[in-house]
């Protein structure tokens, strides 16, 4: 879909009452996506072979410890993979919204059980059939709550969705509330949106407004924020973790997406950076409390 159709969609759909507004939201997202569960999962397979190698290299064993993840998104798929291939004792996860479905789950419990061998049996009587030792606890703000006792927090793709100072306020609160040696890993994924469904448009095209400008555009249902990568590292040193790895990819010169890039004309609040650091994305940190 056009980038500026999606926008306009979205800010008609922002504009109905609660609940209402969100429940549209759902159906233009499972009308548009026409991927297989099965895909989907596949897709967030590459996330746990990626972490796996990172850990590894890092001599990092989550067997028995106690997961606690930001964002569960659509499906669980990241939990399971904590829970079975990692053996974590137990896995936390919450989300602001409410997206998870008993159907959808149940049918994620039998690709997950023969696609990696193992038995995904739902826990008695939970209400969105997940087994046992995984918590899930939707229209839950990480910003308003404190944090549980756990082990490893993780995140997918979720810090670019936060407003810029809840981000620098879940760094402060972890540094305080974890305790000493905890584990921090983030993916994080900082292009324009709007560029999903629209090669038209450059991944770096929000760079072009500036702060006021941007908020005009974004809506709720796809909000972003603009950190670049310098920015989150700021945000990680100013509250003395130790960045245990850092990996990332930047656009290459002489590719189509670089050249898309090199015309957007940047905003000068973005004119203090390099290419690279500007198209860093794909990132992966792993944070030490």
């Amino acid at each position: 879909m056009n980038h500026k159709v999606k926008t306009l969609l979205f800010k008609t759909i922002a504009l109905l009452p609660n609940k209402i507004d969100d429940y549209c939201y759902h159906k233009i997202q499972s009308f548009f996506d026409k991927s297989t569960l099965e895909n989907r999962v596949k897709s967030v397979e590459s996330t746990y072979l990626r972490l796996s190698k990172v850990l590894k290299k890092l001599d990092i064993d989550l067997k028995n410890k106690i997961v606690f993840e930001i964002g569960s998104g659509w499906f669980p798929t990241m939990p399971y993979f904590f829970k079975y291939k990692f053996e974590a004792e137990k896995v936390i996860t919450i989300d602001i919204n409410k997206h998870f479905k008993k159907e959808i789950v149940l049918e994620l419990n039998g690709i997950f059980s023969k696609n990696y061998d193992v038995a995904v049996i739902p826990e008695l009587h939970n209400k969105y059939a997940l087994p046992v030792d995984i918590d899930y606890f939707p229209n839950y703000n990480i910003i308003n709550q404190d944090f549980p006792e756990v082990d490893f927090v993780f995140s997918r793709y979720v810090l670019s969705h936060m407003n810029e100072d809840d981000v620098d306020v879940l760094h402060k609160k972890m540094k305080t509330q974890l305790k000493k040696d905890s584990l921090i890993i983030h993916f994080i994924s900082p292009s324009d949106l709007r560029q999903h469904g629209d090669n038209s448009l450059a991944q770096h095209d929000f760079l072009q407004y500036s702060k006021q400008e941007w908020a005009k555009i974004r809506t709720k249902f796809d909000y972003h924020n603009r950190l670049r990568l310098p920015q989150f590292i700021d945000i990680f040193k100013k509250y003395d973790y130790e960045i245990l790895h850092l990996d990332y990819e930047s656009l290459q010169d002489g590719t189509e997406k670089y050249h898309l890039f090199k015309k957007v004309k940047l905003h000068e609040d973005f004119l203090k950076y390099s290419d690279e650091e500007l198209t860093a994305g794909n990132i992966l940190v792993v944070l030490k409390v």
